[in-house]
């Protein structure tokens, strides 16, 4: 699979496309569509399932040099504004200050990120470090890892400091439930 067919894969999904149009007229700073509802798009198009199959939530991240819960609240609820109509679960996030709660909520370290696509890189697995958003009259498509493991429906831990196997083995064994597809790398 190359960009191409993954771009039109994932947008398939009105949800994935509505949201990454809302991004661009927001221009919230360097913002994306990014991870699982992007490939579980492309996974229930490979597989013949409804678009919205498995799909939990649609996370969106951006970059703001204001690291302030106030400042991050607002964007989230003015996607809710915007996007509420569409019912489904949108997480917002502000990768600027996500290293000022991870480690106190998952007791893992986590570093100060420069832009979002540090935190794309950061992805529990490999599959999910995707990320879309527009740029002109076209998309932008950042995926460090390639499209295979997408294309082949294959789960790969991304090992690194901030990696739970636990973490890893819980979305493993749910996706495969609805994926039964799936072949889930073990994390070593």
């Amino acid at each position: 699979m190359d960009r191409d067919r993954f771009l039109a894969l994932a947008l398939n999904n009105p949800i994935n496309a509505a949201i990454i149009d809302e991004l661009a007229l927001l221009a919230l700073p360097n913002a994306w569509l990014v991870s699982g509802c992007l490939v579980q798009t492309a996974w229930n198009v490979l597989t013949g399932r409804a678009i919205d199959h498995g799909i939990a939530d649609y996370d969106v991240f951006y970059f703001d040099a204001d690291t302030s819960w106030e400042a991050e609240d607002a964007v989230i609820r003015e996607m809710q504004a915007r996007l509420g109509h569409l019912g489904v679960k949108i997480e917002t996030r502000n990768q600027a200050r996500v290293h000022l709660w991870y480690p106190g909520k998952h007791r893992l370290p986590y570093p100060q990120l420069a832009c979002s696509t540090d935190g794309i890189d950061r992805f529990l697995t490999q599959n999910t470090q995707v990320g879309v958003r527009r740029a002109g009259d076209g998309f932008e498509v950042y995926a460090p890892r390639g499209f295979d493991d997408i294309a082949g429906l294959i789960a790969r831990p991304n090992p690194g400091p901030n990696f739970s196997a636990a973490s890893y083995a819980a979305k493993a064994a749910r996706w495969k439930a609805l994926w039964p597809e799936l072949t889930v790398i073990p994390a070593e």
